[in-house]
């Protein structure tokens, strides 16, 4: 069956919307044999990575850009979906590459079925089908930009979301093995301070067995939470590993970092965990090491200097600040 022998309308199709009278009949006259062809439901029209010579204009039912699920069937996407009177293969035809997208009937269709050649005459000779080809594929272009933007949004968050630490909420290791070496870069090339605490809660192997993992997440929630709250915008706190986390200090010498480990640790000492009307329940406290970058150093040597520091903190008795 060909385009002549249907009811279907010429001004139907986008690619021929507000086409003057003359135009139009020009127009019916270049696509009169153009064939119609019927594409079941779940049948491929446009393979992906196959090249296209020829555009499908929806005629009725419906296409749909689709994917493979596990069991390699395709799968609707219902995002982007091709109604009666939009075509699809059009790039592929213009710049004679493969298609970018699998797309599939998504109800039993009827399409119209323009070869290359006839797409490139109603181009030539038919002004309006060039003006609404533009804007089609300029309101494609505007619409995948758009899609770019969403993902980019999505992967940014996903990016965000591990990074963060799922339990207590600061920045994982991760962020840190991401993040230090450059706040580190940054200080020596600008000649400011940095410095960084280790924080380490003391007896938490005794705590948690003691009154059990749920509760040992229940400290570490609460440890996280005042180390974030004595901290100004410009600092950040992260889980190092275990119950041991690290605070990071930029434009902070190790006079002033000291200060802040003191005053964390003051917090820290006078917070409960969990309080409880019919059972006194402990309360925790940490070690803290602190120390400054030094000429030289890298961001591996200045977390073994402040480890050192924790460990004299933790030699010397434990709840207090070492440097």
């Amino acid at each position: 069956m060909y385009f002549k022998d249907t009811h279907y309308h010429l001004e139907d199709i986008h690619l021929f919307r507000d086409v003057d009278e003359e135009n139009l009949l020009l127009g019916r006259e270049i696509i009169k044999h153009c064939p119609i062809v019927k594409a079941a439901k779940g049948q491929v029209v446009l393979d992906a990575n196959s090249s296209g010579s020829r555009l499908f204009i929806v005629l009725s039912g419906a296409l749909g850009v689709t994917k493979l699920n596990e069991d390699n069937n395709h799968i609707e996407n219902a995002i982007t979906q091709y109604l009666p009177g939009e075509c699809v293969g059009e790039i592929s035809v213009l710049d004679e590459e493969i298609h970018s997208a699998t797309i599939c009937a998504l109800s039993d269709s009827a399409l119209l079925v323009i070869e290359a050649e006839i797409l490139w005459r109603l181009i030539d000779e038919l002004n309006g089908v060039a003006r609404n080809l533009l804007q089609l594929l300029s309101f494609r272009i505007r619409a995948a930009n758009a899609q770019i933007r969403s993902r980019q949004k999505v992967g940014e968050f996903y990016r965000q979301l591990s990074m963060v630490d799922g339990l207590t909420g600061l920045h994982n290791r991760a962020w840190l093995n991401a993040q230090l070496p450059g706040l580190v870069e940054n200080a020596h090339a600008t000649g400011n301070p940095l410095s960084i605490i280790m924080v380490d809660l003391d007896h938490f192997k005794r705590f948690n067995d003691e009154f059990g993992h749920l509760l040992g997440d229940d400290a570490l929630q609460t440890a996280a939470k005042v180390l974030n709250a004595g901290l100004r915008p410009t600092d950040f706190a992260a889980r190092y590993g275990g119950e041991e986390m690290m605070v990071i200090l930029p434009g902070t010498s190790l006079k002033a970092a000291t200060g802040v480990a003191q005053r964390l640790c003051s917090k820290l000492a006078k917070t409960s965990v969990f309080p409880d009307n019919r059972k006194a329940m402990p309360h925790i406290t940490g070690s803290f090491g602190v120390a400054c970058l030094e000429i030289g150093q890298d961001s591996g040597q200045l977390i073994n200097a402040a480890d050192m520091a924790l460990y004299k903190a933790k030699n010397a008795g434990r709840n207090q600040v070492a440097s």
